[in-house]
């Protein structure tokens, strides 16, 4: 399983992009950033986009990608597979011929290029050969995170926007290659994380002491640039935890 990051940041700035992770060249994980990463023949080979939840900075280059598709299109589509108050926000608020054209029903209604698709937390689908399962998680708006588990057996578990969440380890995880966590503030921020749906350090050291086995590697996403140095210094005195905070244009295979 081979990882890109297109976009880590929680707001986007001239060297931060927005949240999405491209998945062996073909799946996304979130869509705040494709088109300035992605040339035309690389966002032709995406087939599916796993949406985590319908907050502006996790899906906004998604109309982008059907515009570039209806221009370069030789039968391609895209699903976008989230749980229903997702897809619902997404027909409301995005592909709504308001905001930009519904490109779930371009060019026609039964040969769009965008497919929306329903999934229920907890139950395992599968796509492109990656069984998944979606996990509820704890944040401001309807949410869950995505468990990929390839048919080498490679696991990873992609959290989104969490904050200190009970229900995503219940499950009790067998051994997870790779676990992409959002902590998004510093310390001192507590108050205010737990009131947004967030992760510092600190909240998260809290989380991993649920997990049953701690993962291989913990990738750090979501910080919000300017407490960036700071989000490090905290996550350092943590103990026992092999942890990265990730960059715009990482690449890592489980």
């Amino acid at each position: 399983m081979k990882i890109k990051v297109l976009g880590c940041s929680a707001v986007e700035l001239p060297n931060a992009n927005l949240t999405s992770f491209l998945v062996d060249e073909r799946l996304l994980l979130d869509a705040g950033t494709i088109g300035t990463v992605l040339d035309d023949d690389q966002q032709r080979k995406i087939k599916h986009v796993l949406i985590t939840h319908a907050h502006l900075d996790h899906i906004k280059d998604l109309p982008f990608l059907a515009d570039n598709i209806s221009i370069n299109r030789k039968s391609q589509h895209v699903t976008v597979i989230s749980i229903p108050p997702v897809i619902e926000a997404l027909k409301q608020n995005l592909f709504n011929n308001v905001i930009w054209p519904d490109f779930t029903r371009i060019p026609t209604p039964d040969n769009p290029i965008i497919r929306l698709k329903n999934i229920s937390p907890g139950k395992t689908f599968t796509i492109d050969g990656y069984n998944i399962t979606a996990c509820r998680v704890n944040h401001s708006v309807p949410a869950v995170a995505y468990l990929l588990e390839d048919r080498k057996g490679k696991r990873l578990l992609y959290t989104g926007d969490t904050g200190p969440n009970s229900a995503i380890w219940k499950s009790q995880f067998d051994k997870l290659n790779a676990l992409i966590i959002e902590v998004s503030l510093p310390n001192r921020f507590g108050t205010m994380a737990l009131e947004t749906g967030h992760l510092t350090p600190k909240l998260l050291a809290l989380e991993l002491e649920k997990l049953k086995y701690m993962p291989d590697m913990v990738f750090i996403t979501h910080c919000k640039p300017g407490y960036r140095k700071k989000i490090k210094e905290e996550l350092q005195g943590l103990n026992n935890i092999n942890f990265k905070i990730l960059k715009d244009g990482t690449h890592f295979e489980l």
